[in-house]
Parts: structure tokens; C-alpha cells; sequence
């Protein structure tokens, strides 16, 4: 069963940019109809035009209040008659009005083994740490920041002498083949939150 997906993103895009090209090849059974950005500038806008894509990009007035910005967001997703929510580098947090449009359909991807290693500099901070091993997380968000049920890890050994960007390049590399695979799993039909908050893959 093909699911609607909506794309929140607020840089280059590269996530997205794996997602449609899974679903070019026909590999995910989704299909993207609305990328909102939080950035006028951001590359991934360009991306989504590039693939015939409908866009949708908020000023910073707007965000000054993030609930009326997320209102917007939530109202947009609908009238595109989106089902989940597919964050994918979108550097706000996500708040009430969204969260409560889409429960338990709002997903995250951040770039550590949660709940190690939360924030916005999780792959810096990581490797400052010198951790031998770290990872992709693939979340349902909520209320909290990098917070709510896991529904994938995958984990990569650090290996020595490596640099922070190239630990960037291998963390990438996993988020472009976890996300679409576990898009995939929620198009399946196969993700359920259980009662206590955790998730059981079937």
C-alpha cells in the first residue's frame, strides 16, 4: 500500500533526495506530496522542484510564533492529504498543533544512537566524545526534543583516525538506506506503538 508523505527540511536535502529516488526506482511505496522548508534558501527546495515536487517555504516572521507556524504546516499537510510526516534535516522542533494532526505519524532521523548524544550536534558531539561506536536513530517525535518511540537503529563502529567529516560521510550514508527502509516499514503496515511507548516491528 502506497502511503502520502509530507517533508519537513531545512537545508541541503540529501534525505530527501534518497526518498525519491527509492520511490523513482520502486523501492518505496510513497509518495511525496508536500516539502515544506523552514529555510527560503535551503538546497532541498531546489531538489523537490527538480523532481516536480509541491513546495511550501515559511518566513521567519512566521516561525516567531512556532505554534501558529506549525498550525499552518498541519493545515497545508492535510489539504495534501499527507499521512506522515517525514522530517529529514528540519532544524525546528515540532509542537502541538502537528504533533497532535499526525500522533505517532510525525517521524524523525537523527544522527546518533538515541538517547545518546541528543541536540542539533549529535555527530560533533559524538565524536568529541571519542565513542567507538555510534549510529542512525529513526524516531516517531513528540513533545520532547530526540525523544519519542525508536522505530530503527543502525549502528557504525568509529573506526580510528577517521575525522569528523568523514564520520559525517558514513553516518550519511546510513540515514539515506535506514530512512526510505523504514518509510517503507510504515507503508507496510508493520510499525505499532505500544501502550508503554515502544515499538514492535511485525
Amino acid at each position: 500500500m502506497s502511503i502520502k508523505l509530507g517533508v519537513l527540511l531545512s537545508g541541503s536535502g540529501t534525505n530527501l533526495q534518497a526518498i525519491i529516488d527509492r520511490i523513482a526506482e520502486g523501492t518505496l511505496d510513497a509518495s511525496i506530496e508536500l516539502v515544506v522548508s523552514s529555510r527560503p534558501s535551503a538546497y532541498g527546495l531546489k531538489r523537490a522542484e527538480a523532481a516536480g515536487l509541491q513546495t511550501m517555504t515559511l518566513s521567519k516572521e512566521i516561525y516567531a510564533d512556532p505554534l501558529l507556524a506549525d498550525e499552518i504546516i498541519a493545515t497545508e499537510l492535510k489539504m495534501h492529504g499527507v499521512e506522515y510526516v517525514i522530517m529529514a534535516g528540519y532544524m525546528r522542533m515540532v509542537h502541538e498543533p502537528l504533533l497532535a494532526a499526525y500522533p505517532n505519524r510525525v517521524v524523525n532521523l537523527h544522527p546518533a544512537l538515541l538517547p545518546s548524544f541528543i541536540g542539533a550536534h549529535a555527530i560533533q558531539d559524538a565524536y568529541d566524545y571519542g565513542v567507538k561506536v555510534t549510529g542512525v536513530t529513526v524516531h516517531f517525535a513528540d513533545d520532547r526534543y530526540d525523544c519519542g518511540p525508536i522505530i530503527a537503529q543502525q549502528a557504525l563502529v568509529v573506526e580510528e583516525g577517521w575525522t569528523v567529516d568523514e564520520l559525517e560521510e558514513h553516518i550519511h550514508a546510513i540515514e539515506h538506506v535506514l530512512y526510505p527502509d523504514t518509510i517503507q516499514l510504515l507503508a507496510e503496515g508493520r510499525v505499532h506503538v505500544r501502550e508503554n511507548g515502544t515499538v514492535e516491528v511485525r
